[in-house]
């Protein structure tokens, strides 16, 4: 018990010997799912670039053979459908709603599969958003899933709380960027993950340099990286760093993710692709 607590356990995050509610939000899987391991994509603040690491993580591990679903959380600002090129809409039956097919056969969900057009706002308050989240993993047929992706919407409100207390998170992924605020993003993520006690299995520093393509010298134009002491610092092992690369951005736009010839991220995905 803390030395400040107020005995008032419906207020507290803490799992404490003394807690007086042992609350459990957690949610099953349609039944029609199996899931074999959850990751997910956070960040303590947006335009870091957590949806393109996100569609990176599944298109190499779908490479490797996986079996790979993206359950898009983002529900204000689904970036993941334009990234993979989709325009379906979701088609449901009876027995629950059908994710939508990539073209190397990711599954994917997102709320624009739901939207009469894809350009429509979604001006809901957060306990709507955290419920539609909620659903997404519960009404949804996830079938035969080797690894799924939640890409997060960013910093630490309703979303990520409903994820964390709602499905069993096997870790997350931290992404940044390499900038003065960079230690308050990464603090942010990990004490609510340490938390909720879900295992942070890397960072990623994304738009950490920039390779002059002539004479190949690096420019650190968002400043020096500072990455390597900050994950000491939290004692997280695995650290990657994507450059600022035009032909990422450009297949991002074209819908066209999957193509991708680059190899970025393998230790992560090495390490989320164990014992499964």
């Amino acid at each position: 018990m803390s030395d400040k607590c107020n005995n008032d356990c419906s207020s507290c995050s803490e799992d404490c010997d003394d807690r007086k509610e042992k609350n459990d939000f957690s949610e099953k899987p349609h039944n029609l799912s199996k899931i074999k391991k959850v990751i997910g994509i956070v960040s303590g603040k947006g335009g870091v670039g957590k949806s393109l690491v996100t569609s990176l993580l599944a298109v190499y591990a779908c490479k490797r053979g996986f079996k790979t679903a993206i359950l898009d959380a983002d529900i204000t600002g689904p970036s993941i459908p334009k990234a993979f090129g989709l325009k379906e809409k979701a088609l449901g039956t009876k027995d629950g709603l059908y994710p939508i097919k990539t073209k190397t056969g990711i599954s994917v969900m997102s709320v624009n599969f739901l939207l009469e057009n894809e350009t429509d706002p979604v001006v809901w308050r957060g306990p709507l958003i955290a419920g539609a989240v909620k659903q997404f993993w519960t009404d949804v047929i996830w079938e035969n899933i080797d690894i799924m992706f939640i890409d997060m919407p960013p910093g630490t409100g309703d979303v990520p709380l409903t994820v964390f207390q709602s499905i069993k998170v096997d870790g997350i992924v931290i992404v940044t960027s390499p900038q003065e605020l960079v230690n308050m993003i990464v603090a942010k993520a990990t004490k609510m993950a340490n938390m909720m006690k879900i295992p942070i299995i890397g960072i990623v520093e994304n738009m950490s340099f920039f390779e002059c393509p002539n004479c190949l010298e690096k420019h650190n134009i968002f400043g020096e990286s500072k990455i390597e002491e900050i994950a000491k610092s939290y004692e997280i092992d695995i650290i990657e760093k994507m450059p600022i690369d035009s032909k990422i951005s450009k297949l991002c736009d074209q819908g066209m993710i999957e193509n991708i010839e680059e190899e970025y991220l393998d230790d992560l995905i090495l390490n989320i692709g164990e014992n499964i």
